[in-house]
């Protein structure tokens, strides 16, 4: 494909998504400029007159997590900046490191190689290659490609063993470490909620379903004209984000319009908190918008843990949280319905909310 013919929109389309090229494949290309169909609006830019440098995100140490102080700090951060980073959470340093290097690794492959993992050739439904966020809905394409896993840690899981060979062990590797942070998380932030424990149920509602991606974010010609991933709160339980030392990664600040660089933490996980756990909470739990910006001379992979409900779980306010008479804000929602309506558009800031409102 010429570079010409990557400006029509339709068969560029095609160039990324139909024939697995990806952003990748576009990186490679020795483009000068983006292709129209990649560049933000003026408003949606990186405007460095919004990026603040007086605040930053918590950092808490979670080697002591059964101590109350930890599990305070936790929700009160989850309360003021919905965002945190977690250091001493006991997984080894080359655990994270050799899952960063994985999704190296598989965006190293041929695209011939990369291509069987597209979601017409894929041997599974749990593993699928991916590009932008929502490529046939969106009106502006995202500067990314990821590799997206449902994880199931309770099956043996015979999928997995069709995952790729260059990025499966390590992938599930990461995954046996994160599971017990995660659990061990949710437990502290429904407590704060009067959850006491994590029954079947419960479980089914904060944690049905965990997928990890390997995101690559390719070396962008126009970073200040791009995104890596628009303006958008996650609509998840919570998300656990492993970012490696590029950065990118900007968070709405807790009041005003500004926006704060989360600067990569070696050996750090960032936390945030998503829809559904705003949702559950009534809005004592903040879920806040974020964005990821690319970078001109290098590629950047993160490895976020998106921890979701089942597809038919449905949430809303707890009941432990309107005992004493809160009015609820949120009326109860299929997830299922909640994840599709966010895919069925572009990233949009905090709208997808507005799908539970009362």
């Amino acid at each position: 494909m010429s570079i010409a013919e990557v400006s029509e929109a339709s068969d560029l389309i095609d160039f990324l998504v139909n024939k697995g090229n990806g952003v990748k494949g576009l990186s490679q290309m020795g483009l000068q400029i983006v292709p129209q169909k990649f560049i933000q609006p003026h408003e949606e830019r990186l405007d460095f007159t919004q990026i603040t440098s007086s605040e930053s995100i918590p950092i808490i140490d979670f080697s002591n997590f059964d101590d109350p102080k930890v599990a305070e700090s936790i929700c009160d951060a989850a309360e003021k900046w919905g965002f945190f980073q977690i250091v001493n959470h006991g997984i080894p340093i080359e655990v994270l490191e050799n899952v960063i290097e994985a999704g190296h690794k598989f965006f190293g492959l041929s695209v011939d190689e990369r291509r069987k993992y597209l979601k017409e050739n894929s041997p599974t439904h749990t593993v699928e290659l991916k590009t932008s966020f929502s490529p046939f809905a969106e009106k502006v394409l995202e500067w990314k490609d990821y590799l997206f896993h449902i994880y199931d840690c309770d099956d043996d899981d015979e999928s997995s063993k069709l995952w790729p060979a260059v990025s499966k062990d390590q992938v599930l590797e990461y995954m046996k470490w994160a599971k017990p942070i995660i659990v061990k998380l949710l437990e502290v932030l429904l407590e704060k909620l009067n959850v006491k424990q994590i029954d079947e149920p419960m479980k089914s509602v904060v944690m049905g379903t965990l997928i990890v991606n390997l995101i690559h974010y390719p070396v962008c010609p126009n970073p200040e004209l791009t995104a890596g991933a628009g303006r958008h709160a996650d609509v998840s339980s919570i998300t656990m984000l492993l970012q490696d030392d590029v950065g990118g990664l900007y968070v709405r600040e807790p009041k005003g319009d500004g926006w704060i660089h989360v600067p990569p933490v070696k050996g750090a996980l960032v936390i945030n908190i998503g829809d559904v756990l705003q949702i559950m909470s009534n809005d004592r739990y903040k879920s806040v918008e974020h964005r990821v910006f690319v970078n001109a001379s290098r590629n950047r992979v993160s490895v976020p843990i998106f921890v979701n409900p089942a597809p038919d779980a449905v949430f809303g306010p707890l009941t432990q949280v309107l005992e004493n008479g809160e009015t609820p804000l949120y009326k109860h929602v299929v997830y299922s319905d909640y994840f599709n309506y966010f895919f069925s558009k572009g990233h949009e800031g905090k709208q997808t909310i507005e799908f539970a409102k009362l």
